[in-house]
């Protein structure tokens, strides 16, 4: 095992680790604070939003739907403060903050406060001569004790691996907001993707119904029955996906006020309109530039690394602890140990005789677990936890890298397809509209008047138009959702986003819930903002 270990020496430049004090309880406990190391510069969030291409106006909630507006300011505000990731990566703070605390007063002696008292009856043996004594006797002890049994090196080490676990713990509260963030937004834009689909398949059902009472009025010799059933059908499918489409928008509502703890029978009706697009990374950055910043940035990397530190004190600890003693004060002035000195009473059959007592046991000790076979198990146990710790960052450099290239990739594929769903829209406006007039003009073959389009032609026209609505929605928001995932990726801290004014102002929203369900307080204000 020996042979196959990383040395130390590898390991601090492999990780080239900055430490510094643990946050948020530990910087309080240490007094001093070292500077983090920079993070890259965010580019301005922009927010851009071009004409619409559909001219729809926004779907409205249904009149059973008690609507809830929000923007994107408020969701992201509110992003930073209630979601449940957050406040579970925060008591994980103050558990480990409890294991560091009790780590540091190792050195610190047990108290116990009482009073002791023992009755014997019949024989004993006197421990001098080994003869029987037969005879009553009574005890009584009140005072204090004291113990202190541990191990140097537990009292010296401890501390350190305990520091740099509640550092990782502190780092996380900031993976946890940047989830958070992505969380949200991925939910936000849901909601905006559903109300748009809405918009556009209620504007094709619309379209379904004229066409259809269109068709119906045309002469049995310009439009045979079958026709009519064909926008028939067509319509019916097109209801079907409007009741589908006002089914998502409620889902996936559901899904953003459960993420931010609001009214979770409440319809979320973002004021921004559906096409909105927001541009947090230019889609021009190349991937082997954004690569290097997420490396940095990333906060699980460096909670990690905090924890790769821990395992190596823990190591250190298990190599010195044959060779540092452990240390023994205990109190025994009565058999289980707990007092050690008070005020002290004994007699035959009564307690007539009184006197201060005093009884304690001091011992310097050097341990060789199991013949010290037990204290190589150990080393290699914690050789073991470290490489392990070891290949887990690596693990998390790889995943990193890898989420980085694919929002990359998702950004750029979801810039072009904006572009081309919006021209492939407006050219089914166009190709719809010159179908549906060619519906209503005839030509003559022969004797016979014939359509210049015939409804199956203005049924297709319909069928592309409403794909196109699709297409449309989905890649705009498909593109929102995509720079949040590479903003996540990078490792830049929710809080850019949260406390920045480039989505507008933070609108008043209620955050009541049902009384059933346990209350959340309101955001905190930007305190911890990076601008």
């Amino acid at each position: 095992m020996r042979g196959n270990s990383i040395p130390t020496t590898l390991l601090v430049a492999v990780l080239a680790i900055h430490i510094g004090p643990p946050r948020g309880h530990a910087q309080s406990s240490t007094g001093s604070q070292r500077a983090e190391p920079p993070v890259p510069s965010l580019p301005a969030p922009r927010l851009a939003e071009p004409r619409d291409a559909s001219g729809l106006r926004p779907a409205q909630p249904a009149e059973t739907d008690r609507a809830l507006p929000i923007n994107l300011a408020t969701a992201l505000r509110l992003a930073d403060a209630r979601p449940l990731t957050i406040e579970a990566a925060r008591a994980a703070i103050e558990t480990e903050y409890g294991l560091y605390e009790q780590a540091r007063v190792l050195w610190l002696p047990t108290v116990n406060l009482g009073a002791d008292y023992q009755r014997h009856d019949g024989g004993q043996q006197n421990v001098v001569n080994g003869q029987l004594i037969l005879g009553a006797r009574n005890q009584f002890i009140a005072g204090g004790g004291a113990q202190m049994v541990f191990a140097l090196t537990d009292a010296i080490y401890a501390p350190l691996a305990e520091r740099q676990l509640l550092r990782a713990r502190n780092i996380d509260v900031q993976t946890a907001k940047n989830d958070a963030l992505l969380s949200v937004a991925v939910a936000y834009f849901d909601v905006q993707q559903a109300r748009g689909y809405l918009a556009g398949t209620l504007d094709s059902v619309a379209r379904a119904r004229e066409l259809a009472r269109r068709v119906g009025s045309l002469g049995r010799g310009l439009a045979p029955q079958i026709e009519v059933e064909r926008v028939n059908t067509l319509l019916a499918d097109l209801e079907q996906q409007a009741a589908t489409a006002r089914q998502d928008w409620r889902t996936s509502s559901a899904n953003l006020t459960r993420v931010l703890r609001l009214d979770p029978a409440a319809v979320a009706v973002p004021l921004e309109p559906p096409h909105l697009q927001v541009t947090l990374i230019s889609p021009r950055e190349t991937v082997d530039a954004l690569i290097p910043v997420g490396l940095m940035s990333r906060p699980e990397l460096e909670s990690q690394q905090a924890v790769v530190q821990a395992t190596l004190v823990r190591l250190r600890q298990e190599r010195m602890r044959p060779l540092i003693p452990s240390l023994v004060l205990q109190s025994n002035a009565t058999p289980d140990e707990f007092l050690g000195a008070g005020v002290y009473g004994s007699g035959r059959n009564s307690l007539n005789h009184w006197s201060g007592r005093s009884d304690w046991d001091a011992a310097v000790v050097w341990q060789f677990k199991n013949l010290g076979f037990g204290n190589r198990g150990l080393v290699t146990q914690r050789r073991g936890e470290q490489r392990q710790a070891l290949v887990e960052l690596f693990r998390i450099q790889d995943l990193v890298a890898a989420e980085v290239t694919q929002a990359h990739a998702q950004v750029e594929a979801a810039a072009i397809r904006v572009g081309r769903a919006e021209a492939g829209l407006k050219a089914a406006l166009v190709s719809y509209t010159g179908n549906l007039r060619g519906l209503s003009e005839t030509v003559r073959a022969g004797d016979l008047l014939v359509l210049i389009n015939r409804p199956q032609e203005v049924v297709a026209a319909l069928q592309q138009l409403q794909q196109a609505y699709l297409n449309y929605y989905t890649s705009a928001n498909d593109y929102n959702r995509a720079q949040f995932q590479l903003f996540r990726a990078l490792g830049y801290p929710a809080q850019n986003l949260a406390c920045s004014d480039s989505f507008g102002g933070v609108m008043p929203v209620d955050t009541a819930r049902p009384p059933q369900m346990a209350p959340v307080h309101s955001p905190e204000p930007c305190r911890d903002c990076p601008h």
